[in-house]
């Protein structure tokens, strides 16, 4: 005689069996994740997993500092390095759709003095050019600094520019972002720092910033360089420096470099993935539009062919084989990190690590390798 099953117990037992498999799947993935990590000497690691739109993993490994043995949180925050080029690039896009600025404005204009290339002075440098590395500007002389590229104060400006002209070339530079930083600020009459956390961070209910005095300081993990030949980590000093002496002579829209709109975002991996989320889907994250949808794509669309570059988002097919990914990277004092999606299938990934010994290879690759077999494939 056959037992009749009520739907609810159906419910029940494929809950029962998601959550089994759900479980070994995770189970998994800290075993790869764990055996990488080894592999790589990493001192932390910190990864995010959306899928389907949602958050659908987020987990921390090792140490946020080795001296005390502090083990790595998830609710820990990094100094992510370049991905904070797309934060930039992001305001940019909102003022532009506020009519304040236009991608095609000279940047002479829009930062106070004159930037011009030498070898091509009648070619005009516009903040589309910046937002794309192809404005033939470079970082010789450094980039901590707008004096470096102003006229009446630099040395050795024409030091800052390539040999070819803006517009038909591709060079990654730091300089470029520091510039649209201080252009953000007089666009806006905001301090940059600021100006991204009320109109960025704060609608997508995201911990972070630019400032260092104006975040939790227990929850930074700690950034260690890696020596090869003497094979031991060393703590990076200057990874967090508040700079709160330059910060009291703040001139808007000149000291800008202070707050690295270049690299200076700390955040967490879950929320980077969050803020990525919103890139994915085109400007609109969680009920909240951050920019257009026009927007969205157009800083997605790639402008450097040399590069697959857009507007401080590139595309790569190196971290999973077969698969085109969105997003940025970032490398700065022993720190990796890695934000990238796919806009179409509503996936991505968060990988952040505070120190690793490079010479075995590539971790971030490994580590989106790992989660995505995990998790999306």
């Amino acid at each position: 005689m056959l037992k009749i099953i009520s739907k609810k117990s159906v419910l029940l037992l494929v809950l029962f069996t998601l959550s089994f498999f759900a479980k070994a799947q995770n189970e998994n993935a800290v075993l790869k994740l764990d055996s990488i990590m080894k592999k790589f000497n990493a001192v932390g690691l910190s990864v995010a997993v959306v899928k389907n739109n949602h958050l659908h993993y987020a987990h921390s490994f090792g140490l946020k500092n080795i001296e005390s043995q502090t083990l790595l949180k998830d609710t820990d925050i990094f100094r992510i390095a370049s991905i904070s080029k797309s934060f930039s690039a992001t305001s940019v896009m909102q003022l532009v759709e506020r009519g304040k600025l236009s991608l095609n404005d000279d940047i002479s204009t829009l930062v106070g003095f004159k930037i011009r290339n030498p070898k091509y002075p009648e070619t005009v440098i516009t903040l589309k050019m910046l937002l794309s590395h192809t404005s033939s500007i470079n970082d010789r002389e450094g980039y901590f600094s707008l004096d470096v590229i102003n006229p009446d104060r630099g040395k050795n400006v024409n030091k800052c520019f390539n040999s070819y002209e803006p517009g038909k070339g591709y060079q990654y530079c730091n300089l470029n972002f520091n510039l649209t930083g201080a252009i953000i600020e007089r666009a806006s009459g905001e301090r940059f720092d600021q100006y991204v956390k009320k109109h960025i961070l704060d609608p997508l209910n995201l911990y972070g910033g630019y400032c260092v005095d104006s975040l939790d300081k227990t929850r930074f993990a700690d950034l260690y360089e890696y020596d090869a030949k003497q094979k031991k980590f060393t703590l990076s000093e200057g990874a967090y420096n508040p700079r709160s002496e330059e910060v009291k002579d703040y001139v808007l829209g000149y000291s800008t470099p202070v707050f690295s709109p270049t690299g200076g975002m700390k955040i967490s991996a879950a929320d980077l993935a969050k803020y990525m989320s919103m890139h994915m889907n085109y400007g609109k994250y969680n009920g909240k539009r951050i920019i257009a949808k026009k927007s969205s794509i157009l800083m997605q669309t790639k402008v450097s062919d040399d590069e697959n570059y857009g507007l401080a988002l590139t595309t790569k097919d190196y971290l999973v084989p077969g698969v085109t990914l969105t997003g940025h990277n970032g490398v700065a004092y022993g720190l990796y990190s890695s934000m990238f999606f796919n806009p179409k299938e509503k996936y991505g990934f968060v990988v952040i690590t505070n120190g690793c010994d490079t010479s075995k290879g590539d971790i971030i690759k490994e580590v989106v390798n790992c989660l995505y077999v995990a998790f999306i494939n």
